[in-house]
């Protein structure tokens, strides 16, 4: 062992404290400067190879020209035969590539990695941060690796900092998770129990993988959004995908077992792909073999696909395509079924009223279903009505079919159920007749089978007794009590 002065430092080191090595970095590998401080001490031994292992005491300053690399510490341990070097306490290290801090840092020459532990603070150029109790950062090196990496374990945080096209800061994203790897600025991995915040929206699931120049984030095995912006939402998935335009959320895509879920709808099918205009969604589409189906507080629809306007996260209209079918529950508050009204067409539309966004205590209501049939397929309705006889507890049925078949409602209540068709529209309209002992649901019924549309007359059942037909067919006893009517008409009316 032997003892040099502070005068010294420099020559001791170049020459054989860290190995004797060329005046300029080979290969874009580190040579490093020491500065000499008034407070600065050293000691050295000397290996039966000829390197020297040197610790340096009272402030430390390396530099690597080459790589504009700048490096203090309190105090630096130097292992000459295994390349490395140890800097401990209030570690700051600078190059173009990174800054960190850290309470201790082992610089690995031959690798050119650097192992940073406890406390770690590290920043890029683009602005994102990172920080967590181990970060592993290797750095570029021509024929080596043409990207720097860095790898954080100890479940570490990055906070990832993006420009819009005009050049202004974003709000960041922070990601969280057991271990982080990041690949040049743009490429994020996770895995872990992972977390990210963004400002309109909080994702869970077990990894995660960002490409910042595509625009992606990918989220996968069992991923969760919650929407934390306006009304709340959820969307859950297989793998989720959020897309970026202009560095702004445009687009979330959630595949296998999709569900999405708000205040107002509730959707589920393989795909389901959310739009996002100013931080809030604006439209949801849903597909995929199993089909899609959509709930809200009054309605369920099944189709092939089902696409959501929902301008500022507000119902305002919904299409179902494709083997469409609707069903809602009767207002049983002057009833008794267990049946629900069915609406089916090729095509359906839903229409809800306007609420304004900024009223968020009531929910939007359905206003008007609009069922519009294929070629080889009417559409079809079966409403449930409260009996004209206010004794009883059976409803009257309406149930009619024709091209196009639209549907109003009053306060979520059925208003009015119109069919038109130029061909052929009909259907039946079956009303409870109850015998002398008959309260609340006990009736005799008799039935006629209904004839074929005619012409374009309007047919409106009567307000005490639908009307029997010009030449009655013969009655039909059935085990359901009421009276079937037939409708020929076109363009059917029920008040």
């Amino acid at each position: 062992m032997i003892s040099v002065t502070r005068a010294s430092i420099i020559s001791l080191l170049l020459a054989g404290g860290l190995g004797a090595q060329t005046p300029e970095a080979p290969s874009g590998r580190c040579v490093f400067r020491f500065d000499n401080l008034p407070s600065t001490r050293v000691t050295g031994s000397k290996l039966p190879s000829g390197q020297y292992n040197s610790f340096i005491g009272g402030g430390v300053i390396a530099r690597c020209p080459a790589q504009k690399i700048i490096l203090r510490s309190d105090s630096l341990e130097a292992y000459g035969d295994e390349g490395r070097l140890y800097f401990v306490g209030h570690v700051d290290y600078v190059e173009p590539r990174l800054s960190l801090k850290s309470e201790f840092l082992t610089y690995f020459q031959r690798d050119e990695r650097l192992l940073a532990v406890q406390n770690v603070n590290a920043r890029l150029p683009t602005g994102s941060t990172l920080r967590g109790p181990q970060v592993e950062f290797l750095r570029a090196m021509p024929r080596v690796r043409p990207q720097q990496t860095v790898n954080a374990t100890g479940r570490p945080t990055v906070s990832l900092v993006e420009r819009d096209a005009q050049g202004r800061v974003q709000p960041p994203v922070q990601v969280t998770g057991a271990t982080i790897f990041l690949k040049g600025d743009s490429i994020v991995s996770a895995v872990g129990d992972v977390v990210v915040v963004r400002p309109e929206l909080t994702a869970t699931g077990d990894s995660l993988y960002v490409d910042s120049g595509l625009g992606l984030l990918r989220i996968m095995r069992s991923p969760k959004i919650t929407g934390t912006k306006g009304r709340p939402f959820t969307l859950v998935g297989e793998t989720i995908d959020l897309l970026s335009r202009r560095k702004k959320l445009d687009r979330v895509l959630a595949k296998n077992v999709a569900v999405a879920t708000s205040e107002d709808l509730t959707m589920r099918s393989d795909t389901i792909d959310l739009r996002v205009i100013d931080d809030l969604l604006s439209r949801a589409t849903a597909w995929g073999r199993s089909r899609a189906r959509a709930t809200s507080l009054t309605q369920t629809m099944l189709a092939d696909s089902i696409d959501v306007f929902m301008p500022a996260q507000r119902i305002r209209l919904l299409y179902a395509i494709r083997g469409a079918s609707a069903e809602g529950t009767p207002d049983t508050t002057k009833f008794r079924t267990r049946e629900r009204d069915r609406l089916t067409g090729d095509t359906i539309i839903a229409r809800f009223d306007t609420v304004p966004a900024r009223d968020t205590a009531r929910k939007p209501r359905i206003t008007q279903l609009v069922a519009i049939g294929s070629k080889s397929s009417l559409a079809t309705s079966l409403q449930h009505l409260p009996p004209r006889n206010t004794a009883l507890c059976v409803p009257e049925i309406n149930y009619v079919r024709g091209r196009l078949i639209t549907i109003d409602f009053d306060s979520a209540r059925v208003s009015t159920v119109v069919v038109k068709d130029q061909d052929q529209a009909g259907g039946i309209y079956i009303e409870p007749k109850a015998d002398s002992t008959a309260r609340c649901g006990r009736a005799i019924v008799t039935t006629a089978p209904a004839a074929p549309a005619e012409g374009s007359v309007r047919a409106t059942p009567s307000p005490t007794k639908p009307a029997a037909p010009s030449t009655p067919p013969p009655v039909t006893p059935v085990r359901t009590p009421g009276v079937i009517v037939p409708v020929t008409a076109p363009s059917v009316v029920r008040p």
